[in-house]
């Protein structure tokens, strides 16, 4: 006999979990499975110390910590979590229900969601000469802030991640340079005002040319100037790069979805373009999305009403959650 779950979720991120918990509430029988050891997705495994801002009811809160709660949240209806098992496959049987092949089992469910973040990553990579000699100075994530205490750190990039990190270790580190190679950056107005007001060294428009050491020994970095011939020296002791992401949805490019850009095309029920599957958080796309997690949050409620309605026609798709709540807990 084979257990049919209702909705099956493929990424235990922070949208994952908080799907997980959303889809308890809506008396669905839950199945999570990520191919990571533990959940969190990529705060808990590259960003556990940063700061994140785009929590309603938190002016910010560490990625570790949000992970932790959202985990205790998605364990409310005792939901079954499958880790450390990548999925491989899907396929709909004529009945409709889904087979869900990963690398160690194989899985029955009516319905899916997929919050598999960005999928498959690997940082832009700090592409100088002598890279490879330094390698130990040179950090593409932080799960210690302490490592930088009173130490000479450059940040280089012009995303939300790199002035993220330039504010998180300006009170830890000796000094903060931040080093972009245009003069605008791309991160939110609020964070670049605190940038200007705080003591980070912001240098524009330039990049990194050179690596200066003794030995494995970090010393200085020669930045050139985009386009033109001045030059600088900065002495530094860790390098913290912040070009983001190379993505790669992997066997989810073979399922059949619409793709757009990295990205799974959805409608305005979070719908893929094969009935019974959904996705939400950063792995899909639609005009206008601004991808926060904040936004992930709202999305998984819709994909999860419209999964509901789908396997029970009678079910409310408008339900507040307070209504929801006392009924399961009762």
């Amino acid at each position: 006999m084979k257990e049919i779950t209702d909705i099956t979720i493929i990424g235990a991120g922070p949208v994952g979990l908080f799907t997980t918990f959303y889809a308890g509430m809506r008396e669905a029988s839950v199945h999570l499975i990520d191919s990571m050891p533990s959940v969190g997705g990529q705060l808990a495994a590259l960003y556990p110390e940063k700061n994140i801002y785009d929590i309603a009811g938190f002016p910010k809160i560490k990625a570790q910590d949000l992970v932790k709660q959202l985990h205790l949240q998605a364990l409310t209806f005792s939901p079954k979590i499958t880790l450390g098992e990548a999925v491989l496959d899907v396929k709909q049987q004529e009945d409709g229900v889904f087979v869900i092949v990963t690398s160690k089992d194989v899985y029955y469910t009516r319905a899916i969601i997929i919050t598999a973040g960005a999928g498959a990553f690997e940082p832009r990579p700090l592409e100088v000469e002598n890279v490879q000699t330094h390698r130990k100075n040179i950090h593409y994530f932080i799960k210690n802030v302490a490592e930088f205490q009173n130490k000479r750190v450059l940040v280089c990039g012009g995303g939300d991640s790199a002035v993220d990190w330039s504010l998180t270790l300006e009170p830890v580190a000796e000094e903060v340079t931040l080093v972009h190679r245009r003069h605008q950056f791309r991160a939110h107005e609020s964070s670049i005002t605190e940038l200007k007001n705080s003591t980070v060294h912001v240098v524009t428009p330039f990049e990194i040319k050179k690596l200066i050491g003794n030995g494995e020994r970090l010393e200085q970095v020669l930045i050139q100037k985009v386009r033109e011939e001045e030059k600088a020296f900065i002495n530094v002791d860790q390098i913290i790069v912040s070009y983001g992401f190379i993505t790669d949805l992997g066997p989810l490019k073979e399922w059949g979805l619409e793709i757009e850009r990295n990205s799974l095309r959805v409608n305005q029920q979070m719908e893929t373009t094969i009935a019974g599957i959904y996705a939400a958080g950063d792995i899909c796309t639609y005009k206008g999305k601004p991808k926060l997690i904040a936004t992930g949050f709202g999305e998984a409620t819709i994909a999860v009403n419209q999964a509901k309605l789908m396997l029970d026609p009678k079910a409310r798709v408008n339900v507040h959650s307070t209504h929801l709540f006392e009924k399961v807990s009762n």
